[in-house]
C-alpha cells in the first residue's frame, strides 16, 4: 500500500470553519429527601420524553465559545435531546476536559452522540479518539478531507479536495480502524464537492461508498448539501443502503442560502420515509449561518417546531 503523507495545515481549517439551574434544599427528614429525589428522578423522565432530536452544536459555535454552559442549558430548552459538538482543540472540547464536558452534558440531560474532529491527523488520531472516548461520543466525524486535503476558492467561494478520492479512502479506512478498535465509530461528512466529478473523472463520494470499509467507515449525510450538488438523497439511500448513519437535517431557501428546517424547499417528509432504508441512527439539525437577523439560538427553535411538523421523532 502506498504510505500516504500530507500535511495539515491551519489555515485550510481555518476556511473549513468560515465555510463551513439547579435547584437544591434542605429537608428536615429523610422521608422528604426521598420524596424530591423521586421527583426529581420524574421531572427527568418527562425531559426526556418531550425532549427529541439532535443539534449540531456548530449552529450556535458562537455562543457556545461566550458561555457553553447557558447556551446547552438554551439547546436542551428549545426541545432537542442530543447533541453534536464542533469544538475540540487542545485535549478539550469548549475549553473543558472530556470529562467534564461530560459532565456538563449529564447534568443538562443532554446525550453525547457525535463530534466533528477537523483536525485528525494519522499521528494525532490515538489520542484524539481517547479524548472523544472519554467524552461520551459513540461516532467519530470527519468533516472535511483531513491532513491538509481541503482547500477552498475564496474568489469562486467554492470549496474542492487536493489529492485522490484514493488516497482520501486509504485515510479514512486507516482511521476507521483505529476508531473501531476504541469503540467508536467513524464517519464521513459530505459537502456538495463530493457528489461531483474531479479533474479525473471520479465522483468521490461514490468511490468512498465503494472502496471504504463499511465495517470501520460510514457517513453523515447533509441533506442541504446534497440538494446544493443537484443530486438525490434517496436515490443514495437505494444504491447504498445503511450507509447513512446520521444526517445533518437544515432547509434551502429560494436563494439557496441556508434556512431553518420547515421554512425552506428540502421535501423531508419524503427522505424521512426512507430513514430505514438510509440507515440513519441520529439526525442532527444544523444551521451554518443565519440570515434576516435572525440568531442561531432563535432559529433552532424554530427548526424543532419544524422537526414536529415533519413527523421526526
Amino acid at each position: 500500500m502506498k504510505k500516504i503523507k500530507l500535511n495539515l495545515t491551519h489555515k485550510s481549517i481555518a476556511l473549513a470553519f468560515l465555510i463551513l439551574g439547579s435547584i437544591s434544599c434542605k429537608d428536615n427528614s429523610k422521608k422528604d429527601a426521598v420524596s424530591e429525589e423521586n421527583a426529581t428522578e420524574i421531572g427527568k423522565e418527562a425531559s426526556s420524553t418531550k425532549n427529541f432530536g439532535g443539534l449540531a452544536l456548530y449552529t450556535v459555535r458562537d455562543d457556545m465559545g461566550t458561555n457553553a454552559k447557558a447556551t446547552l442549558q438554551a439547546v436542551a430548552d428549545a426541545g432537542y435531546k442530543n447533541i453534536e459538538a464542533a469544538g475540540y482543540a487542545d485535549g478539550k472540547f469548549y475549553n473543558m476536559s472530556p470529562t467534564d464536558f461530560k459532565s456538563l452534558l449529564d447534568e443538562l440531560d443532554l446525550t453525547p452522540v457525535s463530534t466533528h474532529q477537523a483536525t485528525v491527523t494519522l499521528d494525532n488520531a490515538d489520542a484524539m479518539m481517547a479524548d472523544v472516548k472519554a467524552a461520551g461520543f459513540e461516532y467519530f466525524v470527519i468533516p472535511i478531507p483531513p491532513m491538509g486535503m481541503f482547500e477552498y476558492n475564496q474568489e469562486k467561494q467554492e470549496m474542492g479536495m487536493k489529492g485522490s478520492a484514493e488516497d482520501l479512502a486509504k485515510i479514512l479506512d486507516t482511521l476507521g480502524e483505529k476508531a473501531t478498535a476504541v469503540g467508536l465509530k467513524l464517519l464521513y461528512h459530505n459537502h456538495d464537492f463530493e457528489f461531483k466529478k474531479n479533474d479525473s473523472g471520479e465522483v468521490i463520494i461514490d468511490y468512498l461508498l465503494e472502496n471504504c470499509n463499511p465495517d470501520n467507515v460510514n457517513f453523515q449525510m447533509d441533506l442541504y448539501w446534497v440538494t446544493k450538488a443537484d443530486a438525490n438523497p434517496i436515490a443514495y439511500f437505494e444504491k447504498y443502503p445503511g450507509r447513512f448513519k446520521i444526517w445533518h437535517v437544515k432547509d434551502m431557501d429560494e436563494q439557496g442560502r441556508f434556512a431553518p428546517v420547515g421554512t425552506g424547499k428540502i421535501d423531508f417528509k419524503s427522505i424521512l420515509a426512507k430513514k430505514d432504508l438510509s440507515g440513519m441512527k441520529y439526525y442532527m439539525v444544523e444551521q451554518d449561518k443565519t440570515f434576516d437577523g435572525m440568531k442561531p439560538l432563535e432559529v433552532i427553535k424554530t427548526s424543532h417546531q419544524g422537526l414536529k411538523d415533519i413527523g421526526f421523532k
